[in-house]
């Protein structure tokens, strides 16, 4: 087999190798990391609040693990695109000063599948902003957390009373949820956005 076939296989391999995580991401989720003490030994709260924070935190589990699943997928498939258009940028006038000038030579297919390859990915990476994506799913799961620990570690900053601790720490969660919210939806691609992205190509 020409050597140039076993360039088109060894690189057809190494894109689907490397998008595996992005895959493994996207179809089997991804949990939330194991956190240490929580809410049950917050010896700062009354037993009544600590068990009204572990119910909160409890149906927050579902969100925290969707946020937590879009950010991995977002993020490994953002930096699949990166890396590959940092190879290709050097692989196609590469292949092409190295390609035999000859005619229904295959080191012109790898060329077009190069081209091809890293344009499809860029694609689907405008089309469904998944830059936007990755930032507003990060930042989200981030900031909770920030939250989270801040009132298990120094409650004072959120009110002198448990009362006024426990609401201004519900209200911020609220507002980290309307973010996320606004900003999942700023990132649902629309039928003109698609249109937009092509238009640009061409």
């Amino acid at each position: 087999m020409d050597g140039w076939w076993w360039a088109i296989l060894i690189y057809l391999g190494a894109a689907l190798l490397t998008l595996i995580p992005t895959l493994r991401a996207l179809f089997s989720g991804i949990k939330p990391n194991p956190g240490g003490a929580s809410f049950e030994k917050a010896t700062f709260f009354s037993e009544e609040n600590r068990d009204k924070l572990a119910q909160h935190y409890s149906r927050l589990a579902g969100t925290l693990g969707f946020w937590k699943d879009r950010a991995e997928t977002y993020t490994a498939f953002h930096y699949y695109c990166v890396v590959w258009t940092i190879l290709s940028a050097w692989a196609v006038p590469l292949v092409g000063s190295m390609a035999p000038q000859v005619e229904g030579s295959p080191s012109k297919w790898l060329i077009v599948i190069i081209s091809s390859h890293v344009a499809l990915a860029l694609s689907f990476h405008r089309g469904l902003k998944v830059a936007e994506g990755m930032k507003a799913f990060r930042h989200g799961e981030s900031e909770f957390y920030d939250l989270y620990r801040r009132l298990l570690d120094r409650p004072h900053l959120f009110g002198n009373s448990e009362e006024s601790q426990m609401d201004a720490y519900f209200a911020e969660v609220e507002r980290i949820r309307r973010l996320v919210r606004h900003a999942e939806t700023e990132t649902i691609p629309t039928i003109d956005d698609l249109r937009s992205t092509n238009n640009q190509k061409s």
